[in-house]
């Protein structure tokens, strides 16, 4: 298997996301920006990832867009249905694009465990994966979620989130080139 076509693939896809993102001064799609941030912070976080890492980290949201939030109930409930039907058809669309490059089957096996994040407490691919999730989170994300909600809210996802994380991943998140208030709320959530 060839691991450069299979994320060709994944960017052909996301590519095609509707939903625009400006970053800088360019525009990108943007789950081709997510996911190219995704492989960006992996090897920053890991120095040889493992192929189903790698795929799983970029193909986390593949077509996300194909699946929209709207269609579920506004609540905690629908948040969650929506999501574990994301997981779903993510696992789907990545081992269909495996399985049309020739991988192996335990490749196949272990990016679905990675993508339905069924062993996040004894996997360790999927613990570095989740921290992948969580540093590109507050990296590329965090602030603008800060300025959308209260600072309540901000403080229990970021408790959330820092549950979420190894210590390693801890470690890195304190590294993250964030301003003063973005710390402010980091560290207000953990003093709580």
């Amino acid at each position: 298997m060839d691991i450069q076509k299979v994320l060709e693939k994944i960017d052909g896809i996301n590519s095609k996301d509707p939903n625009i993102e400006q970053f800088g001064t360019e525009s990108y799609p943007k789950e081709i920006l997510y996911s190219q941030r995704m492989t960006e912070m992996l090897f920053e976080f890991v120095t040889s990832p493992s192929i189903p890492l790698q795929v799983a980290a970029r193909g986390q949201h593949i077509q996300r867009w194909a699946i929209p939030r709207s269609d579920y109930s506004m609540d905690k409930k629908g948040y969650m249905k929506w999501r574990t039907v994301l997981k779903t058809y993510h696992a789907e669309l990545l081992t269909e694009l495996l399985e049309e490059e020739g991988a192996e089957q335990s490749v196949i096996d272990q990016v679905r465990l990675l993508i339905s994040k069924r062993k996040l407490k004894t996997d360790p691919e999927s613990k570095t994966l989740e921290d992948v999730i969580c540093l590109v989170f507050l990296k590329y994300y965090f602030a603008g979620f800060a300025k959308k909600h209260d600072e309540e809210k901000v403080i229990d996802i970021v408790r959330k989130t820092w549950a979420k994380m190894t210590e390693d991943g801890h470690d890195a998140a304190l590294k993250l080139p964030l301003d003063e208030h973005e710390l402010k709320l980091i560290q207000s959530a953990l003093a709580g």
